[in-house]
């Protein structure tokens, strides 16, 4: 049997800025991933874009690890030339009524560390982005947009340069977790015995986990799908920046985002399945995308919104419950000496990755 410090399950963004620590740390480190290619899960259907860290509950990990990792990420992607924009984002209220929720926004975001936002007027708004409608805005101008698959790419060569490995088309089948190592195996019957293991397998976190002989159950919180549907905007976007309504109970609204070719779509909106695999986009969802975006783009034509793609969000919590801190499950927690599980890795972890690999590297180096 093959023996290994370091497996790093699964090989989106988040697992190789996971294993990308680890190997800068001098530690060995192998990712393991079930599909033929990198990213292709989560870190491939989402908006790209870097948050500034404003929405989330003062001293959560999403908050701490959001406004660590954009400062992380925007550093990185300048050394490492990779696509990015801080072209920064407008949060609308379209509503007097959601002027309040404006201001919690600012306040919320102070709270954690982020300092930088502006509560606009509509004639300040407009002087931003002519065609928006609102009654008020903020602005943030530390949001914005990264390519994602390039990025995933850096931290592969990063994590190779180390001394890494990265191997493709190998699921899991199980793993058994004794008191010096974990057993892996692969559904070719493959073992690996590991000191460490990390589980970033994403959509498929929960499944794996429960499949850990040694791990207790009760650890492994159950698994949510909150599909997100996103049409594109045919012809040229009217705007420069993002554009966001107020926050929605499970996600952030029919929220306009550009890439860095200036193309624009409209989503994700929130679509509960019952599959992680269950990616189609059903145009007439579409219908509703009209009503919503004309809140605060009025000019917005019949028949410019076309089918685009679908994401799905790893939720830990039901559709009626409230949002979910990630869920970052080392040692200390679950007594499986070596093992960190990491669940509900939802947005902003792609904002995150790179702290997250940090906090994850630091786990499994404390005694």
């Amino acid at each position: 049997m093959e023996q290994v410090d370091c497996v790093v399950i699964g090989a989106g963004v988040v697992g190789l800025a996971v294993a990308r620590a680890l190997a800068l740390q001098g530690r060995e480190v192998i990712v393991l991933e079930a599909a033929a290619a990198i990213g292709t899960g989560t870190s491939s259907r989402n908006s790209e874009v870097i948050h500034a860290g404003i929405y989330y509950p003062q001293g959560s990990l999403k908050a701490g690890l959001c406004v660590q990792g954009k400062a992380m990420l925007y550093d990185y992607c300048a050394a490492r030339g990779i696509g990015h924009s801080r072209c920064g984002k407008l949060i609308v209220a379209t509503r007097d009524a959601q002027v309040a929720q404006l201001q919690g926004i600012i306040r919320k975001a102070a709270a954690n560390g982020v300092h930088d936002l502006v509560l606009l007027s509509r004639d300040e708004a407009r002087a931003l982005e002519p065609q928006l409608e609102c009654v008020a805005a903020v602005h943030s101008p530390s949001t914005g947009i990264v390519d994602s698959h390039a990025l995933m790419l850096a931290l592969q060569g990063d994590l190779e340069h180390a001394g890494g490995f990265l191997v493709l088309n190998t699921p899991l089948a199980h793993a058994r977790c004794t008191h010096s190592a974990i057993i892996l195996v692969a559904i070719d019957g493959t073992e690996l015995q590991a000191q460490s293991v990390v589980n970033a397998a994403g959509l498929q976190a929960q499944a794996l986990a429960s499949r850990f002989a040694g791990l207790e159950e009760h650890f492994v919180p159950p698994s949510y799908y909150a599909k997100g549907n996103y049409f594109t905007l045919s012809g040229r976007s009217p705007f420069k920046r993002l554009i966001y309504p107020v926050p929605e109970v499970a996600g952030l609204g029919v929220h306009l985002t550009i890439d860095l070719g200036g193309q624009a779509k409209f989503g994700p909106d929130v679509q509960w399945v019952d599959s992680p695999d269950d990616l189609v986009v059903d145009p007439t969802r579409g219908d509703a995308f009209y009503a919503e975006v004309r809140n605060y783009w009025p000019a917005l034509q019949n028949g410019a919104l076309v089918p685009g793609y679908a994401g799905i969000r790893p939720k830990i919590q039901a559709p009626d419950a409230p949002a979910s801190d990630f869920l970052i499950q080392g040692p200390a927690v679950h007594g499986v000496v070596g093992l960190v599980n990491l669940f509900g890795i939802e947005s902003p972890g792609l904002t995150s990755s790179l702290a997250i690999g940090e906090y994850v590297s630091r786990l499994l180096s404390t005694p």
